[in-house]
C-alpha cells in the first residue's frame, strides 16, 4: 500500500543569489522554522530534496500531545500547544488541529503507579491531568474492551492531520516572502573564516549568513560531511490507517497493545503501542556507546533486525564535494517497508479493544523513519565552533505535536532573540561537555 499523500506544495522557480537564512528540510520542523523567521522579516530560502512533509512529517500518528512526554521537553510543548489553538487562522489555512483528549492507558497497578509519576511534572501547569477510571474512562472510550484498569486522561491533547499541517505551514510562510524549493537539495556548506557564508545546492550556491539544519533522519549523513559530530540512528515505525467508522473513539488512546486516534475522513490511525524495527546499520556500532542506556532502557519495545538497510547504508558516501551527486539526490524520499508483523498485531489488538472497529477496513498502511538521539530529546541548538550554524533535529518520535514550538525556539536563537524557553537541555554539546546523557527514566 502507497505512503501518505502530503498536500502539493509547488516549488518556487527561481533560486536567490543571497538570503539571511537556508533551512534545510521541508518536514514540520522546517518549516515551522521558516515560517517564523518569515513573520520577523528575515529572508529565508527553504530547500527540501523531495517534497514538503514526504517523509516522517506526514507518516507520522497525528498527535498533539503534552501527555508522557520527557518533562525537558513540557515547556516547549505548552508553547507548541499554545500555537496549535491558533494555528489555522494564523495561516488562513488548515492542519486539522482538535482539541480531542488523550488516554495514556494501564492494564495493571505497575503502569498506574508509572503514570501518577508523571503527573508531577505537570502538577501547577492547569493541563486538566487526571487520572480515570471504571465509569469515567468508558464514558471517554465508549464500550471498549481492551482491558485497561485505568488511564491518564489529558484533556488539553490533540490531535492534527500530518499530510495538512507542514504544506499550510509552507504555503503560509511563503506568502510572508520565503522562497520554497523542493526537489533541490542542499549539497554542503559553504565556510568562510570559520563561520557560515552559505550553502551549494544542486541548482547553485546561495550566499547566507546562517543555516538550519532540519533534515529529519537525513541530518546526521549531511553533518557529518561538514564535520559535525552528530549522534542520532532511525528507528522505523509502522502504521495503518482504516475506513470511516461509524461510533469510532473520538479521545485518542494509548496502550500497550495499540495507539489510535480519530482522523479528519472519519477513519482512525492505529499503530502498535510500543513496538518499533531498529535496522542494524554501520552507525549502530559506531553510536553503540552512546545508545546503550537508551537501547537497555527500550529494549523490550525494539525489535533489532538484519535487513538490506546495511548494505544500503555501507554503500552510501560519507563524505563528498559540492560538485558531486550526494545521497540526498539519490534517494528523495524515504520511504521504507512497513513491518507485517506490527500490522497485524495491532490491527487485531484495535479490533479487539474497540468493537465499533469490527466494521471497518485498512484502507493504507506505511512506515517512516523516526530520527532519535541518545537521550531521546531534540538537538535544538547551535554548534559552538561554526558561528552561523543551527541544528533542529532528532526529535525522537515527539516532532510532530512538538513542531510549531521547536519552529519558534530555533527562530529565536537564529535571530539572537530570548528564547521562548530555556534550550539549555536541547544543545548540541551536551553530547560533549561530559553531561549525562541518557533517556529520562520516568517517562
Amino acid at each position: 500500500m502507497t505512503a501518505p499523500k502530503p498536500n502539493p506544495v509547488e516549488s518556487d522557480l527561481a533560486l536567490p543569489k543571497s538570503v539571511d537564512v537556508v533551512v534545510i528540510g521541508g518536514g514540520i520542523i522546517g518549516v515551522s522554522t521558516a515560517l517564523e523567521l518569515a513573520e520577523r522579516g528575515a529572508s529565508v530560502l527553504l530547500c527540501e530534496k523531495g517534497q514538503i512533509a514526504a517523509e516522517q512529517s506526514s507518516r507520522n500518528w497525528g498527535w498533539v500531545r503534552l501527555g508522557m512526554r520527557d518533562p525537558r521537553e513540557i515547556p516547549l510543548m505548552q508553547e507548541a500547544l499554545r500555537i496549535w489553538q491558533t494555528l489555522d487562522a494564523r495561516l488562513d489555512g488548515n492542519t486539522g488541529y482538535t482539541q480531542s483528549g488523550i488516554l495514556f492507558g494501564a492494564s495493571g497497578k505497575r503502569g498506574e503507579v508509572n503514570l501518577k509519576r508523571w503527573m508531577r511534572h505537570v502538577e501547577g501547569l492547569q493541563t486538566g491531568a487526571k487520572m480515570v477510571s471504571g465509569r469515567e474512562l468508558a464514558e471517554l472510550l465508549h464500550g471498549h474492551e481492551t482491558g485497561l484498569t485505568s488511564a491518564l486522561y489529558m484533556p488539553q491533547d490533540g490531535r492534527a492531520e500530518p499530510q495538512w499541517a507542514a504544506p499550510a505551514i509552507a504555503e503560509s510562510a511563503r506568502r510572508l516572502g520565503a522562497v520554497i524549493m523542493t526537489g533541490c537539495a542542499v549539497r554542503s556548506l559553504d565556510i568562510q573564516d570559520g563561520r557560515i557564508a552559505g550553502v551549494f545546492t544542486e541548482r547553485g550556491k546561495v550566499a547566507c549568513g546562517r543555516v538550519v539544519l532540519a533534515g529529519g533522519a537525513w541530518s546526521r549523513l549531511f553533518a557529518g560531511n561538514a564535520g559535525i559530530n552528530l549522534p542520532q540512528l532511525k528507528v522505523l515505525n509502522t502504521v495503518l490507517r482504516t475506513s470511516p467508522v461509524k461510533d469510532g473513539p473520538e479521545t485518542a488512546l494509548w496502550s500497550d497493545d495499540f495507539a489510535i486516534r480519530k482522523r479528519a475522513d472519519g477513519g482512525h490511525t492505529i499503530a502498535s503501542g510500543h513496538q518499533n524495527t531498529v535496522d542494524i546499520v554501520p552507525d549502530s556500532f559506531r553510536l553503540g556507546l552512546q545508545f546503550r542506556f537508551a537501547f537497555a532502557q527500550e529494549w523490550k519495545s525494539l525489535r533489532f533486525r538484519w535487513s538490506k538497510q546495511w548494505a544500503i547504508e555501507a554503500r552510501q558516501n560519507r563524505r563528498w564535494l559540492p560538485t558531486d551527486v550526494t545521497p540526498f539526490e539519490l534517494c528523495r524520499v524515504l520511504d521504507p517497508e512497513p513491518s507485517q508483523k506490527f500490522l497485524r498485531q495491532a490491527w487485531a489488538s484495535a479490533r479487539k479493544g474497540i468493537p465499533a472497529m469490527q466494521d471497518s477496513e485498512i484502507v493504507q498502511s506505511w512506515a517512516g523513519m523516526i530520527d532519535v538521539t541518545p537521550d531521546a530529546i531534540p538537538i535544538i541548538s547551535g554548534v559552538d565552533d561554526m558561528p552561523g550554524m543551527y541544528i533542529a533535529t532528532g526529535f525522537s518520535g515527539h516532532g510532530f505535536g512538538i513542531g510549531p514550538g521547536a519552529g519558534r525556539l530555533t527562530a529565536d536563537l537564529v535571530t539572537d532573540l530570548t528564547p521562548c524557553v530555556d534550550p539549555t537541555a536541547f544543545r548540541l554539546s551536551r553530547f560533549t561537555d561530559g553531561s549525562k546523557v541518557r533517556p529520562d527514566p520516568g517517562y
